[in-house]
């Protein structure tokens, strides 16, 4: 049973072997098989100018922000009550003469007996978030621990320093702290507590690092082949690989389309003052061409806003969501482990000649083990697609939002131009 659980299976006494029922037996359970979809917060929005000049609101009355903002009052985790409340903010550089790294606030409010104190605000750097997952994971092997995002960059076509870098990190970070802090058992972790904390992380983490997923605990399933997985657990091993499969083809796809919409910002980007040129050597076209350029310039400002959005909030949520996948695919592993584990003691006694005798202690705490594992698996599971649905609606609602603006300004760019042109036909209609 993991560490640190603040509830407790009933003991099983000792049993005939016949009265043990096999985790096998368990009676299943109905998963849902389809990727729940998505929403999160759309952009500011930022002023438009018309080519004559004139702001424009770009606000549409039946703007999904609204619908956002609901989404978000009604998605608010069953109204659960929190008193843990941790943010990730301000990255600092540190340069020395060894290495050059970031750091981050960790600012933590809460009411909790387990903290000395109501607020804390301390600096971590990478390495220490990635200390404290190890750490959970460790310690809470029948959890589902939320992911970091991946260390390690490839060099020169990354900065790892730039603001933009560290900024899709920061938030990174941030959410993952407040994944924790939301877990009804990681948030009570000693290790957890420790790094809101302590000021010098370092002296309680030593020099101990953790091996491999599954060393920590003893199995005794060298060269034996799991039976079968329960039918709920193989359906959420099928249900990972197809999220996989759908999550990695939209990741590649949204690529391709930022790469094409940099691209073709460029050619806007020369395109424009074309018709500016152009204008100085047409007296009556002046206007007219000079509004062109205007709305090619704030039709491409516009783009660059959608394609930095793609990138900064639309990319990020999907591969948090694929090295989630990692981990709850490591989860069901160690859950096949356990009930590994629990099999090959239970074939042995099965074999003894004395099959009436009180079935053996070790036994019993095997499979307590395995119905542990098997809860808490379950009430994760249960947990990830809640929050999975909530960040996915917020997701495709503030994409659909920034593409109504895109559009919506677009619009109001060349709509503008429109008068333009009546002016100069008016013009010469009267000159005739």
């Amino acid at each position: 049973m993991s560490a640190g659980t603040p509830r407790s299976l009933a003991s099983s006494g000792q049993r005939a072997l016949q009265d043990i029922s096999h985790p096998l037996s368990a009676e299943e359970s109905a998963l849902s098989r389809s990727p729940d979809v998505l929403n999160p917060n759309s952009a500011g929005e930022r002023d438009l100018i018309l080519a004559n000049g004139t702001p424009v609101d770009t606000s549409s009355p039946a703007s999904s922000s609204s619908l956002l903002n609901r989404l978000q009052l009604d998605d608010d985790l069953d109204g659960e009550t929190r008193d843990l409340f941790v943010t990730v903010d301000d990255p600092k550089k540190h340069v020395s003469t060894m290495e050059t790294y970031i750091t981050y606030r960790v600012c933590t409010k809460t009411t909790r007996t387990e903290f000395d104190l109501p607020e804390y605000s301390v600096r971590r750097r990478y390495q220490d978030f990635d200390w404290l997952r190890n750490k959970l994971e460790e310690s809470q092997p029948t959890h589902l621990i939320p992911p970091l995002p991946e260390k390690f960059v490839v060099k020169g076509v990354v900065d790892r320093f730039s603001e933009e870098f560290v900024e899709t990190r920061r938030k990174a970070l941030d959410k993952f702290l407040k994944r924790v802090a939301d877990h009804p058992v990681l948030s009570f972790n000693e290790h957890f507590n420790a790094f809101l904390s302590a000021k010098d992380l370092n002296k309680r983490q030593g020099l101990a690092l953790l091996t491999k997923m599954g060393e920590s605990v003893k199995y005794v399933t060298v060269g034996y082949k799991l039976r079968a997985r329960p039918l709920e657990f193989a359906a959420m091993g099928e249900y990972l690989d197809v999220f996989t499969q759908k999550l990695g083809t939209i990741d590649r796809i949204a690529q391709r389309i930022i790469k094409e919409q940099s691209e073709f910002l460029i050619e806007l980007r020369e395109y424009g003052p074309v018709y500016s040129s152009w204008s100085s050597f047409e007296e009556d076209l002046h206007d007219p061409l000079e509004g062109v350029s205007g709305c090619v310039s704030n039709c491409s400002s516009a783009l660059e806003e959608l394609t930095e959005d793609m990138s900064e909030d639309f990319l990020p949520v999907l591969r948090e969501y694929g090295l989630y996948i990692e981990s709850m695919k490591n989860v069901l592993k160690k859950r096949d482990q356990v009930q590994a584990e629990y099999e090959t003691k239970l074939e042995a006694v099965v074999f003894r000649e004395d099959k009436k005798s009180p079935v053996s202690s070790d036994v019993e705490k095997c499979q307590d083990r395995v119905e542990c594992f098997n809860a808490d698996l379950k009430a994760d599971w249960d947990r990830w697609q809640n929050n999975k649905r909530q960040d996915f609606r917020q997701l495709l609602t503030g994409m659909a939002d920034r593409n109504i603006q895109y559009y919506e300004k677009c619009l109001a760019a060349w709509e503008s131009l429109i008068p333009l042109l009546q002016d100069k036909q008016d013009t010469k209609g009267e000159t005739n």
